[in-house]
């Protein structure tokens, strides 16, 4: 690759113009930050049989997460062992085995080929399985890292298990997804995702049931805040509900912490009241809201009634897809999924149009990389971090 072709970012300022608009960059970007590390596929309540499937595309890659025969979950990617042919189209399904349009190759759903006709007498159909992919399912969420040696991700099943257990999100269902095309680098939209100091005068209905401190980095303090979560911490440790608060230790990807919402709500609703059957072993509506980050494709928020999960997509140096899922307990009768929706597709949908004028202006003449504030964006100052050393680490360039 070639050299960079403007200095690289200086501690405290945003990213070099380049770094959100260069076609080589968005390259260096799926090559070498999330070609090598974990990403969110989907959720286990999605693959509660054997032969059920979801697929997970990034770049020119793309995955298939299927649970097995053996109740494990097996990932693949998706390319046929003969001449590469796509195995399926769909984003999800279930099969009793996949079948490769073009030839008719049969595999199994841990990978192995079953049958591939006309190759011949004396052809081995064990040396010719799907290539796999590693994964890992964690308290319900399914991660895949494409990587041939992937990183460890113990730490955040340690983090994340017990914190996320008691919501059973493993038991729960997607009452409904909310999909997007964003025109904007996936870049600002985690940038947007670590800071609040956009959300009073951005966020109406998150602000109602939240504060705006909390948020990793963000050094303002509220004696409000700061009350409600040591009350809260007591009665949470009381009732043995984990609220430790992990926040990417040591430059890690992923954070994990309990937080308490205003008086009056119990849950992330326009009124403060559930919105639908308290979730897996909670038992009680006073479980604050579970946030859940994972670098670079991935936030949740866990609350008493429902979960949120938002994936990231890059599509090119100006387009991110995103998929925003709701989930709700999965014996839960009929859900007013408005009444679910409300705060987080308006404050997603928010937080889209703030994205798509902020690469706009990145993207203009009169961009230039500006100072981040070290009140309430050290953890936009964290993520860039993160980042420049995962493209360092390749010698990738950047500007």
């Amino acid at each position: 690759m070639s050299e960079p072709a403007s200095p690289l970012r200086s501690p405290g300022r945003s990213l070099p113009q380049a770094a959100y608009t260069d076609p080589a960059v968005f390259a260096a970007d799926l090559e070498h930050v999330w070609a090598t590390g974990w990403l969110f596929a989907g959720h286990s309540c999605e693959l509660a049989g054997p032969g059920e499937y979801l697929t997970r595309e990034i770049g020119r890659d793309r995955v298939i997460v299927v649970r097995g025969t053996d109740d494990a979950l097996h990932a693949h990617h998706d390319v046929c062992a003969h001449r590469g042919s796509r195995l399926t189209t769909a984003d999800r399904g279930c099969v009793r085995a996949f079948v490769c349009p073009y030839h008719q190759w049969v595999y199994d759903v841990d990978g192995r080929l079953r049958s591939a006709r006309l190759m011949g007498p004396g052809f081995a159909t064990g040396d010719h399985g799907l290539a796999p992919v590693a994964v890992r399912e964690i308290a319900g969420l399914v991660f895949v890292s494409l990587a041939p040696d992937p990183p460890d991700v113990d730490r955040l099943a340690a983090a994340l298990a017990p914190q996320l257990a008691p919501h059973r999100l493993d038991d729960a269902r997607v009452e409904t997804r909310l999909r997007y095309r964003v025109a904007a680098n996936w870049k600002t939209l985690v940038e947007n995702n670590r800071e609040c100091y956009h959300c009073r005068g951005s966020h109406p209905e998150f602000t109602l049931s939240n504060f705006e401190v909390g948020v990793n980095g963000d050094v303002r303090t509220d004696p409000r805040f700061d009350a409600a979560l040591h009350r809260a911490r007591d009665r949470w440790a009381h009732r043995g509900l984990p609220a430790e608060d992990v926040s990417f230790p040591g430059g890690a990807w992923f954070r994990v912490a309990r937080l308490p919402l205003r008086d009056g709500f119990v849950t992330e609703s326009l009124d403060g009241r559930p919105v639908a059957p308290l979730l897996g072993e909670l038992g009680e509506a006073d479980a604050g809201s579970l946030r859940v980050i994972g670098l670079p494709d991935f936030w949740a928020h866990a609350n008493c009634d429902y979960a949120v999960t938002t994936r990231l997509t890059p599509v090119d140096t100006g387009t991110t897809d995103v998929e925003v899922c709701f989930l709700v307990r999965s014996d839960a009768g009929p859900v007013d999924v408005d009444a679910l929706t409300a705060v987080w597709r308006a404050t997603s949908e928010q937080d889209w149009e703030l994205c798509e004028q902020n690469y706009a202006g990145i993207a203009s003449r009169g961009y230039r990389p500006g100072p981040l504030s070290p009140v309430v964006e050290s953890s936009v100052e964290a993520f860039l971090t993160w980042y420049t050393t995962a493209l360092d680490r390749a010698a990738a360039p950047l500007g």
